[in-house]
């Protein structure tokens, strides 16, 4: 390695040794020096030769320039590079590297496209935007997580993951060196590298370190930072942060140095500065409570706080930040005591320097006012003695050797000793912070590596520089030396891993600048030195400087100052002024004021100090202090009381210093320069000047020139061959290998072989090789564009040719046509003669043949006719049989279904009317619950709709007593229809019966009148209580005007109100889903605590028993995770107390209620049992009601008095107290008049038990008396041995539409008076036990619904029967055919035989019957019509007899096949005795939830029906529910939801385990669903399915368990399928050429030369690939029954998160913002929208996912040029915000020079029409959003009975029931 020390302003000058002055032509752009902008841009207009003085320029503004060149004058300028080099992300790929070329680059880059980040080889050129930018957020983090340095574009993120992944690769540890000027953003930088590891490495447990390393950003800023004139928030300190990591690589601790705190800016601040942060918060917040003991006061009333001026910064709110501040110190484990005493020192700090010193007449004397406020409040804020420090304040003591003595100060010593006690105070306060936040941010665990932040000023430079910028100018020489040895040896590194040959580098080493200050006899040791004496001053000290260093180079005296000195820096010269850098440097307090803060009140203020003994010197720096204590553990020093034996600041600075050093070269470093780039603070402003300055200063310059010297430009081969085979001869294509390939083609194009170097992997180039290429490529493209434009010229010359030849084609061919059609009319006239006479020909002999036909038609006719009419007699015969038989079988039937019906109407009747009257009272008892107290409160606007809804339903009853009436009416006429009937009937019977029928009628018709008159007072009372509520509302509604406002609004926004709630729906269900997630997470936590738990806790612990998932009886479906065993009571009851607060006491209350009401219920019903046999029970049930009815009454007084009491304490206004009372009074009265009605509904309701008793008795009487007089004229006297237990059909529909009147009857008076009683009570009680009556009803209705669905379902299998039928007599008829094929002997025998094993049969079947009168009719007329046909076949044995007597057989044969069908139905009922169950036994449900669910593989049950667990699952929750055993169905669902939980859990990166789970689930809620006896649900049902629907139990609570089961199965299916996508997608859609030798290839630079990609990246992936991933995932959810919809959800989810991270690459990605990229983007989006169109997705939704990507791919190929384009592009980008279409604007590249760059003033055209577009500011796509799910309802319509289970499940021990 060769130094070689040199200027810095050199670098920019040098040129290389050979000069091509072959490329100084016409045209050729250059960069010429320029006073005001450094550099400026020219043109060549007349080609330069060797030697020649003056070279011929024009300038951009077309001025002509001659610029003289010569050795003392100018050598020649700078070459630009080409346009299509211009903005490039890495400085290093420029084709000429100098100066100019990198100003020029990052100017670009900065003003045009807004990239404020750039890199320079290994350094990350950061520039200050003064704006706040949008790419911080947690998705640009997550874009830029596990990426590549060189595939994203510029960014903090990429330095800081590239650290990360060196760590984690190389387990090395690792630094990132943050340095700049003031003002340039070092700190911003610094807080955004480590936002990225918090985010990135969070830590594994709860600890929340990340969040307590970002934590301490606040605190050090306010403590450390403060406003200069260049940096409104200025570090005024220097900070190295090791962030800790595990093994794991996540975050374990961290740890903070500090470095030269700015302790003077503690007293004093030049103009328009500030002092810290924290004081002005302080002072900002003095008026809050806790802060009235500081005595602080407006920051203007300090001198500390005020000497600057001007105290308040622009866009900053001290308060705020002070509060952010207190969080912080908080979060780190502060606590308020320690925060009390941090502010307390801060406040005292502040009166110190207003404590005011007077000098006595003498001079050499001062003195303290007394009573002096400031230092009152001083000492006691510090808990000091008042009279001490006033002393020590104004006088010293002198210790020698004899004696001690005490010495009075002057009014200066002692305003200088005052202000070091400030200083000292403040700086001991920040280590102690620092070593505080050190101590919450350290961690017990081992640290496996880490990764450093230093955050240090840059070099600096000022009008007046003190010992602080020399101590800082230091540090950055130090820096700056170990910058150049890093990057020459990475350029060294990479020379020998290509293995090229390299010559040494020259660089400029600083070492002797650096020797200057630290080496012996340097700056340093002499400033020391004089610090030792006792009397030195800066004086002398600054004398001894020009005596000693006047020799070196780097040191010069100024010429018009003997007390300042010049060092030239690295960077540039400085002059340092010598005035107070001896005190600086000693850093002296007295001891005794020291003494006596030892001594102080407080823990805090004196553990500051106590130390102090242990330090080597009173006099101490901060950043001594805080490596000490900071850095690592170090032996405390015995105390020398030898005054020179102390350290002194500069000494303790250059330890340190040393130290970091040390530290920095153990890790691999990683440089971020910031660049402020303007003094005025504007946005996105650059000045060149400023800039230039900072870069040569930060050593990007020297970057660029050690990379100049080298080989700057660096290809890989197939990049380079991809590039610029254009310029390769088809000869070199058919070459395999691409390295000789390359090889040949640059020995050919370039003839200096030292210009380029072949690597192992890469082409290495000279400066300007580049741009030589990229020139022959374009004279390539230029070439071959003429030959396309001649091609295409010639081929327009042939086109017009071939359309005049054409033509005259054209005119020959309608010629010939012409003459061939004349020829071909001649040869169709004579083919139509010979037609016409073959036509004639035939029509002759075709009218005899169909004479000679005619005749033998009508003979044949006549003799079929003759047998026809004789088989119609015999087949009247049969049918008059037919009808006999006809009418049996229907009055059998219908005799049977009256008397199933009548039996079933009264069961019905007597049931509904035991539920009716159990909900009515349960009803009661609910009305007087809390829970009605509760809805009282909800207002007056609620009764006024439950008085709406009252009325309206009291017209419902109205209109139903009518419906009713009107059937009592066709019921009484289908009585005397009846009558009548029966009355002829019985004209020979006994006239008693006549006389008691007419009776019973007289007295139905009374019944029937007193229902009219019932009606009519029904009707009356209805009209008076419509028009009381009327007058009611009306008062109440004017008590609140406020209800028609409401009401209006409500109407305007009716038209509204659609949308508006779907989109609250689907808000809604969004955040229930992501609560579900959130929940799903913590429970995820809580697991892996509890198994650390467990595995920390030795022995066996039992399971809480207690647990229960029905604990709530509220009807809220909120299920605790207690139900399910995952979390325990207290922890839901917390979380319910959080949510609910005061409103639990009141559910408590209510809960108790509901469980007194149920023990009542039950008391109830076992009294009711009773009551038809004793009266006496009654009579106590009602005691027994009455007495618990006063104690819930007691109850609620209580609970409405508390209520009260509550609502009384919270109120503040009397409106709302009045109208708390109001409703209190209201709902005594209504409790008043319950009571009255309550005795009226008890007096009712005896009359019509009394009532329907007395019905009961006329109907018996009815039905007995009508039963004899149908038996009597009954014509079946036959089979009068068969059981006929049925009445008439007459005497059945009567009996029915009697029982129907009177249960109208009695519903109608029933609903009547509790229609009044809901009236009259206020509350609407009764109003919801009406309700209660109407779905009773409306079940009534559903039940004569499922029985009609019954009679179709029997009517189907009538028609199946039929089809039956129908294929047996095909088979007779076949039959028939062979045996007409026999002899007649043989026919006979045949048919007998076949009549006898048809006969056995038969018998066999009906054996196992009992004999019904159908079965023996039916064998008698069998028996009758087969002896019948025996007899024909033996008198009939010829041919055509048989054939006659062929139907009749075919006949009686189909009746016996019917008969056969009818026994083969009833055998195939007997066989489905299968209910769809499964039985198993409590001790097998671990065996069953093992084999079905833990166990359970995909691909055992992939041969089945789809989702088979869940199915087998279900039948065995049936049998639980078909036994009621509560506690096998609650034990079973949650065993299998546990369960679920687990595999889940364990295979959490198994897709198709997780779909396999989410059909189950899924499946397993539909079963829950369909087979729940809800109507809902049943619409779609079998009449089968609905027979096996739950019985006893409402799972309603498990369904929404399920549910949120189901959605978290959703979410993690989602989560695996992203996360195996993740790496496909980028490399599928943006880099994969789907369309070959369409993507061009840029040059890239040093970044693709980064560690990062040394080793095995990811794979590179095709869209095939993708596209095979899709259709693997869609196969997997189809195989295991997915149900579409949800797979459709599923897809849609897919191509949304395709759609994010393609997007967001695009837009972090330069390189692929191309045309070229745009194609190939729109060809692979349509391959996958025809994958969609292919799988029938398309209605999915998932291709409207994917319309951002769309339109950016059309944005990357549309014109860009004019105000036209741009209306265009803005209507086009609909789905792109406003920042996304700018950013792929500036981001927008073009390939080669025939394209062109997006100006500038068309993206602010873009922007301009654009910003009225009401769009959220976001750039990039949340990556994580998550679209809320729906499960669609599915019924199955799989039959349980049918469903078979394999045997290779070993699901032995269930039982089919």
């Amino acid at each position: 390695m060769k130094r070689q020390q040199k200027e810095p302003n050199t670098i920019a000058k040098k040129q290389e040794e050979k000069i091509d002055y072959e490329v100084y032509c016409q045209y050729t752009r250059v960069w010429i020096p320029d006073p005001e902008d450094v550099w400026r841009a020219a043109e060549i207009i007349k080609d330069y030769t060797e030697g020649e003085p003056i070279l011929y320029l024009k300038l951009e503004d077309e001025t002509p320039l001659e610029y003289r060149i010569g050795p003392k004058d100018n050598a020649l300028p700078f070459l630009r590079n080409p346009d299509i080099l211009v903005g490039e992300n890495d400085l290093t790929a420029l084709s000429y590297l100098h100066e100019p070329a990198v100003l020029h680059n990052l100017k670009v880059r900065f003003t045009e496209s807004n990239h404020i980040y750039t890199y320079c080889g290994i350094v990350l050129v950061a520039i200050n935007p003064y704006e706040q930018l949008q790419i911080y957020g947690e998705e640009v983090i997550n874009a830029y997580s596990g990426q590549n340095m060189g595939d994203m574009d510029p960014h903090i993120f990429a330095v800081a993951e590239e650290a990360y992944k060196q760590m984690a690769r190389d387990e090395r540890n690792q630094s990132i060196i943050v340095s700049g000027e003031s003002g340039a953003g070092k700190t911003v930088s610094a807080k955004y590298a480590m936002r990225f590891f918090a985010t990135v490495g969070g830590s594994a447990n709860d600890t929340n370190v990340e969040e307590k390393v970002l934590a301490s950003s606040p605190i050090m800023e306010a403590i450390g930072n403060a406003k200069t004139t260049r940096n409104d928030n200025s570090s005024r300190f220097g900070k190295y942060i090791q962030i800790g990591f595990d093994r794991s690589y996540h975050i374990i601790g961290a740890n903070m140095r500090t470095y030269l705190l700015e302790k003077s800016r503690v007293v004093f601040q030049a103009e328009d500065e500030r002092n810290y942060h924290i004081f002005y918060q302080l002072c900002a917040s003095a008026s809050l409570p806790e802060f009235k003991d500081l005595a602080l006061s407006n920051a203007e009333d300090f001198i500390f706080t005020s000497q600057g001026e001007n105290i308040f910064i622009e866009g900053v709110n001290d308060a705020e930040d002070f509060e952010k501040t207190r969080e912080a110190f908080t979060l780190l484990g502060v606590n308020d005591s320690n925060q009390s005493s941090i502010f307390r020192i801060i406040a005292s700090i502040l009166h110190l320097g207003n404590v005011e010193i007077c000098s006595e007449r003498d001079g050499d004397s001062c003195h303290i006012l007394k009573n002096d406020p400031h230092l009152a409040h001083f000492c006691q804020l510090l808990g000091v003695e008042l009279e001490q420090m006033e002393h020590w304040l104004c006088h010293r003591k002198l210790v020698t050797t004899s004696e001690t003595y005490v010495k009075n100060m002057s009014r200066k010593q002692a305003a200088n000793a005052r202000d070091a006690l400030a200083k000292h105070i403040y700086a001991h306060m920040f280590d102690w912070i620092v070593e505080y936040v050190n101590k919450s941010l350290h961690t017990s665990s081992k640290q496996h590596s880490f990764i450093g932040v230093l955050d240090i000023y840059g070099f600096e430079t000022f009008e007046i520089n003190s010992f602080e910028q020399f101590c800082i100018n230091y540090a950055n020489e130090k820096l700056q030396q170990q910058f150049n040895q890093h990057v020459f040896k990475l350029e060294q590194e990479e020379y020998v891993k290509e293995q090229i040959p390299w010559t040494l580098i020259d660089f400029y080493d600083n070492q002797p600048c650096i020797d200057v200050i630290e080496a012996k006899l340097g700056i340093l040791d002499l400033l020391d030195e004089e610090c030792k004496v006792p009397k030195g001053t800066d004086q002398n000290w600054c004398q001894k400087l020009y005596d000693r260093l006047s020799s070196s180079v780097h040191f010069q005296k100024p010429r018009m100052s003997n007390t300042s000195f010049i060092v030239i820096h690295f960077a540039d010269k400085v002059e340092y002024q010598c005035d107070g850098f001896l005190e600086k440097n000693r850093d002296t307090v007295y001891e005794e004021q020291i003494n006596i803060l030892k001594a102080s009140k407080f823990q805090l203020m004196a553990d500051l100090f106590q130390d102090t003994n242990k330090d080597s010197s009173i006099s101490t720096s901060s950043s001594s202090k805080s490596s000490r204590v900071n850095v690592r553990a170090s032996k405390p020093t015995p105390k020398v009381p030898n005054k020179e034996h102390r350290k002194t600041v500069g000494h303790q600075f250059r330890s340190s210093l040393q130290l970091l050093m040390e530290t920095l070269n153990a890790t691999t470093p990683h440089y971020v320069r910031c660049i402020k780039p303007n003094d005025e603070k504007e946005a996105f402003s650059f000045e060149s000047r400023r800039a230039v300055q900072q870069l040569r200063a930060c050593g990007v310059l020297e970057t660029i020139r050690i990379s100049a010297a080298g080989y700057p430009s660096r290809w890989t081969y197939p990049d380079f061959f991809n590039r610029y085979r254009v310029l390769m001869k088809k000869s070199d294509m058919t070459v395999g290998d691409k390295k000789l390939v390359c090889r040949n083609l640059l020995e050919t194009l370039v003839k200096d072989p030292d210009k380029f170097q072949f690597g192992k992997t890469k082409i290495f180039f000279r400066a300007g090789q580049v741009a030589y290429l990229e020139k022959l490529r374009a004279d390539k493209f230029r070439s071959a564009c003429i030959k396309i434009q001649k091609t295409v010229r010639g081929w327009l010359q042939r086109v017009r040719y071939q359309k005049i030849r054409k033509s005259a084609i054209n005119l020959q061919r309608y010629g010939r046509g012409y003459m061939a059609r004349r020829y071909a009319e001649q040869l169709r006239l004579t083919r139509a003669a010979l037609i016409f006479q073959k036509q004639y020909r035939m029509v002759r002999e075709r009218r005899d043949y169909l004479r000679v036909r005619q005749a033998v038609v009508t003979i044949q006719a006549f003799t079929r006719g003759m047998l026809t009419r004789r088989i119609f007699q015999e087949f009247l015969l049969h049918h008059k049989a037919m009808i006999i038989q006809k009418h049996v079988r229907g009055w059998l039937t219908r005799r049977k279904f009256r008397r199933a019906r009548n039996a079933a109407i009264t069961i019905q009747c007597a049931y509904r009317l035991m539920r009716a009257k159990r909900e009515l009272k349960q009803l009661k008892i609910e009305a007087r619950s809390a829970q009605h107290l509760k809805k009282l409160n909800t207002g007056m606007e609620n009764k006024i709709v439950q008085l709406q809804r009252k009325m309206d339903d009291q017209v419902q009853s109205k209109n139903h007593g009518s419906t009713h009436v009107v059937e009592v009416h066709c019921s009484i006429r289908l009585v005397a229809y009846i009558m009548s009937a029966i009355m002829q009937r019985s004209r020979q019977g006994d006239g008693s019966q006549l006389t008691s029928l007419q009776d019973e009628l007289e007295k139905l018709r009374a019944e029937l009148q007193e229902a009219h008159t019932h009606m009519k007072k029904l009707e009356e009372k209805h009209s008076n209580e419509k028009m009381g509520l009327e007058q009611v509302s009306y008062q109440s509604l004017k008590g609140r005007k406020y209800i028609f406002f409401l009401q209006g609004y409500q109407e305007s926004s009716a038209s509204q109100s659609v949308g508006r709630v779907q989109a609250e729906l689907d808000e809604e269900r969004q955040r229930y889903q992501n609560l579900l997630r959130e929940f799903s997470r913590l429970e995820q936590r809580y697991d892996n605590l509890q198994e650390a738990k467990v595995c920390f806790q030795p022995g066996h612990k039992r399971n809480n028993s207690t647990q229960s998932s029905l604990e709530s009886d509220s009807n809220y479906p909120s299920i605790s995770t207690s139900e399910l065993g995952d979390t325990d009571d207290e922890m839901g009851v917390e979380k319910a107390a959080m949510d609910i607060g005061v409103f639990m006491k009141l559910q408590k209350r209510v809960r108790e209620l509901e469980q007194e009401r149920k023990r009542l219920q039950v008391n109830l019903e076992k009294m009711e049992d009773q009551v038809n046999c004793k009266v006496g029970p009654c009579l106590s049930l009602r005691q027994e009601l009455e007495s618990e009815n006063k104690k819930l009454k007691n109850d609620l007084n209580e609970l409405r008095k508390a209520i009260a009491d509550r609502a009384s304490q919270n109120s503040s206004s009397n409106e709302l107290q009045d109208g708390y009372n109001l409703l209190l009074g209201q709902l005594k009265a209504a409790n008043e008049e319950l009571e009255v009605r309550k005795e009226e509904v008890l007096i009712l309701r005896t009359q019509i038990v009394s009532a329907a008793h007395q019905k009961e008795e006329t109907t018996n009487q009815i039905v007995s008396a009508l039963t004899l007089c149908g038996a009597n004229s009954s014509c079946c006297v036959l089979f009068s041995s068969v059981h006929f237990l049925s009445l008439p059909p007459p005497l059945s529909s009567f009996l029915c539409l009697s029982l129907s009147l009177s249960v109208s009857l009695s519903c109608l008076a029933g609903g009547s008076k509790a229609s009044d009683w809901g009236y009259l009570n206020e509350d609407g009680e009764l109003g919801l036990a009406y309700q209660g009556l109407k779905q009773v009803a409306r079940l009534l209705e559903a039940q004569l619904q499922s029985q009609a669905r019954k009679h179709e379902d029997e009517l189907a299998a009538f028609n199946t029967q039929i089809e039956l039928l129908k294929d047996d007599i095909e088979k007779k008829q076949e039959m028939l055919n062979h045996t007409m094929s026999l002899s007649p002997e043989a026919q006979v025998e045949y048919s007998v035989q076949q009549e006898i094993t048809r006969l056995t049969n038969d018998n066999l079947v009906r054996t196992l019957q009992p004999p019904t009168p159908y079965t023996i009719i039916h064998i008698i007329i069998l028996f009758i019509m087969s002896q019948k046909a025996k007899l024909i076949l033996y008198q009939h044995s010829s041919f055509e007899t048989l054939c006659e007597y062929g139907p009749k057989d075919t006949y009686w044969n189909g009746t016996a096949q019917s008969s056969e069908s009818y026994s083969v139905v009833t055998v195939q009922r007997r066989e489905k005795d299968f209910e769809g169950m499964l039985e198993y036994y409590k001790e097998d449900e671990a065996l069953l939830v093992k084999t079905l669910i833990t166990d359970m593989k995909p691909n055992a049950v992939s041969a089945t029906v789809p989702c088979l667990p869940a199915y087998i699952l279900f039948m065995c929750i049936r049998h639980a529910d078909y036994i009621n055993d509560d506690q096998k169905v609650h034990s079973l669902l949650t065993s299998t939801i546990n369960a679920i939980k687990k595999v889940l859990k364990k295979n959490n990166n198994d897709f198709e385990m997780t779909s396999f789970w989410l059909a189950n689930t899924s499946r397993l809620l539909h079963c829950l669903k369909q087979y729940s006896g809800d109507e809902a649900f049943m619409t779609q049902n079998t009449a089968k399915q609905n027979e096996h629907c739950l019985k006893n139990f409402d799972l309603a609570e498990y369904r929404q368990v399920l549910s949120d089961l189901s959605i978290q199965i959703y979410q993690q299916l989602i989560k695996v399928a992203e996360h195996m996508m993740q790496p496909m997608i980028v490399s599928a859609m943006l880099e994969s050429e789907s369309i070959p030798s369409l993507a061009g290839v840029k040059p890239m630079g040093y970044r693709n030369r980064s560690s990062s990609m040394d080793g095995e990246g990811p794979g590179s992936y095709t869209l095939e690939a993708l596209i095979r991933q899709l259709g693997q995932f869609h196969s997997v959810m189809g195989e295991h029954g997915l149900d579409p919809e949800i797979a459709g959800q599923v897809v849609r989810q897919l191509f949304y998160s395709i759609n994010a991270v393609t997007l967001n690459n695009l837009l972090l990605r330069k390189d692929v913002c191309s045309w070229s990229t745009g194609m190939q983007l729109r060809y692979n989006i349509s391959q996958m929208e025809e994958w969609l169109r292919g799988k029938n997705l398309h209605q999915s939704g998932a291709v409207v996912n994917i319309e951002p990507v769309i339109q950016a791919a059309q944005l990357l190929q549309v014109k860009k040029k004019t105000s036209q384009d741009a209306e265009a592009i803005c209507s086009l980008c609909t789905s792109l915000t406003m920042q996304q279409i700018v950013k792929i604007l500036n981001l927008y590249t073009p390939l080669n020079e025939f394209e062109e760059r997006v100006t500038v003033s068309f993206i602010r055209n873009i922007q301009n029409r654009l910003q009225d577009t009401n769009d959220v500011p976001m750039l990039l796509v949340d990556t994580k959003h998550t679209f809320p799910v729906l499960f669609p309802y599915t019924p199955s319509a799989l039959s349980l009975e049918t469903l078979h289970i394999p045997a290779n499940l070993s699901l032995d021990f269930l039982t089919r029931v």
